[in-house]
């Protein structure tokens, strides 16, 4: 099943970018699906974009921005993994919404771990992110 999907992080979090390749492995994404916000190539009629992000309170200038500029030419749907608390997905969410797009009402919430040691994902929590995205996938609009 191939489809148009990009995954974006907003993280310097190995964990967060990790899971970001084991999903474009998984799903056999192209190469440049990858990337850090703001992307080296911006998103243009993407199916989903997965917007991985480590935020606590508030949201950067530049991931503000970026979300801003979603709108549904770029990417029909939007779904959201949060290294953070319910406040920034619906920040995020609020964002998202009023650029045009459609934003994926199930927030896959994760622990992101420290900056700069760690990094591994546990097979639980590579499964509960996979069946997240299999869902995703599913309920697009």
């Amino acid at each position: 099943m191939a489809i148009k999907m990009r995954i974006l992080f907003a993280s310097n979090k190995k964990k967060i970018k990790n899971i970001a390749n084991e999903i474009k492995a998984k799903y056999e994404l192209a190469f440049n699906s990858v990337d850090a916000i703001p992307p080296a190539y911006s998103c243009d009629k993407e199916r989903i974009v997965i917007l991985a992000i480590s935020a606590k309170g508030d949201i950067s200038d530049s991931l503000r921005l970026f979300c801003r500029e979603m709108t549904k030419a770029r990417a029909q749907n939007i779904a959201l993994m949060i290294d953070g608390d319910q406040k920034v997905a619906n920040k995020l969410k609020e964002i998202l919404t009023e650029a045009g797009t459609n934003v994926v009402d199930e927030v896959l919430y994760v622990k992101g771990g420290l900056p700069i040691i760690g990094g591994s994902i546990k097979p639980d929590e590579k499964a509960e992110i996979f069946a997240w995205v299999d869902r995703v996938i599913q309920n697009l609009k």
